[in-house]
């Protein structure tokens, strides 16, 4: 099934302020929260639809990716050729409810009742690692064909020596008093939808449900070590300035056996020497004499793939866009590809001898050259025309 539009989802339109975003989703996030709603898988997944608009929506940078792209914009995510975002998971979504509703941390705190989130008691908190940004720099030619890249990253890393336990052996451990292993210990709050289970993570060993008594030498305990290393990332076509890819799982590595963070690469393109890129199209500017436009004569346009001779018609005028079909950009999520817009400049000599003034003044003394000129038309009109 599709998703919905994520401004249906809150009841916003495009041009709603921060405020009204976070007002919309707070008032969601109480009808169908889980405890206002145990055992209703519909109120379920309302729920973390509204937390994923709001994820979106909230976030300036995605906000952007997402008003150009859509949901295609965070698709493939997991699969380390897509772009980043979507798909929450419980622990993001109260993660955070500090902003929308106030206070630290989870807001709300944890929840009974919730898949193995609140109230069943036996989830361990995992550690994260934190995620990675590198920008890297394609030419027009990498971004029309899709491109690998090897990038060198310096990042935490699982400690070869304990495999990221932190331990210096597996004797080397104890169960947590607090907590009896689980990581989580209860508490009853009250808040303005009524009492609740709050479960937080165990004070005393953070959540792990075990404290270490003694810590490997390589990485003194943490379960990471400092080092670098080589990524292979494929880069589909199509992808434009600003975009960012996501490589699940290559940021930095977290503590104690804890999930990777993802590594972040951000899309800057080269400048082409001839071409200027318009979303998916490409437009090159054309000068040309006087005798060339007035007689007719062939030219030859820079593409991604080479030159191609193009014919230009005897009394071409100056501002007139040629349409040069496919040679433009493929669209990022395989829509087709743009075009390349030839624009025809007349090009106008600095200086003249005495015998190239002498002809200019008798040329411009017969009949045809003292026509008056069409209409000028924008830039703008003429790429409509061509499309008509």
């Amino acid at each position: 099934m599709s998703k919905r539009d994520y401004y249906e989802v809150l009841g916003v339109s495009k041009s709603a302020t921060e405020t009204e975003i976070k007002k919309a989703y707070r008032k969601l996030a109480i009808k169908y929260h889980p405890d206002k709603n145990p055992d209703n898988k519909e109120a379920e997944e309302k729920f973390k639809e509204a937390a994923e608009a709001y994820d979106v929506l909230s976030n300036p940078e995605k906000k952007q990716r997402y008003d150009q792209f859509g949901h295609a914009a965070f698709d493939g995510a997991a699969g380390g050729g897509g772009f980043g975002g979507g798909g929450m998971s419980m622990d993001d979504i109260f993660s955070m409810f500090g902003d929308v509703f106030g206070g630290g941390g989870g807001g709300f705190g944890g929840f009974s009742g919730f898949g193995g989130f609140g109230g069943g008691g036996s989830t361990q908190r995992r550690n994260r690692g934190s995620n990675l940004r590198v920008r890297v720099r394609l030419s027009l030619k990498e971004i029309a064909e899709g491109v690998d890249k090897k990038i060198k990253v310096n990042k935490y890393n699982t400690c070869s020596k304990c495999n990221g336990s932190g331990a210096k052996d597996s004797n080397s451990f104890h169960t947590c008093s607090k907590c009896n292993g689980s990581g989580r210990v209860t508490q009853i709050v009250n808040s303005f939808l009524g009492q609740m289970r709050s479960e937080t993570a165990c004070p005393d060993c953070g959540g792990e449900g075990k404290t270490i008594t003694s810590k490997c030498t390589e990485c003194h305990g943490e379960g990471i070590t400092k080092g670098e290393e080589v990524i292979h990332v494929h880069i589909p076509a199509g992808v434009a300035e600003g975009m960012q890819l996501s490589v699940s799982g290559k940021g930095n590595a977290a503590r104690r056996g804890g999930m990777a963070g993802d590594l972040l690469v951000v899309i800057s393109e080269e400048k082409h020497p001839d071409l200027i890129r318009d979303e998916d199209d490409l437009i090159y500017n054309l000068y040309m004499t006087f005798p060339n436009l007035a007689l007719g004569s062939d030219a030859e346009i820079p593409t991604i793939d080479g030159k191609v001779k193009v014919k230009i018609e005897a009394g071409t005028q100056p501002g007139k866009i040629l349409r040069l079909r496919g040679k433009g950009l493929p669209d990022v999520n395989g829509y087709g590809k743009g075009d390349l817009l030839v624009q025809i400049h007349l090009w106008v000599p600095n200086k003249l001898n005495k015998e190239e003034q002498d002809l200019l003044k008798k040329l411009a003394e017969q009949p045809n050259f003292n026509k008056s000129p069409r209409e000028h038309k924008s830039f703008k009109d003429k790429i409509k025309d061509i499309f008509k």
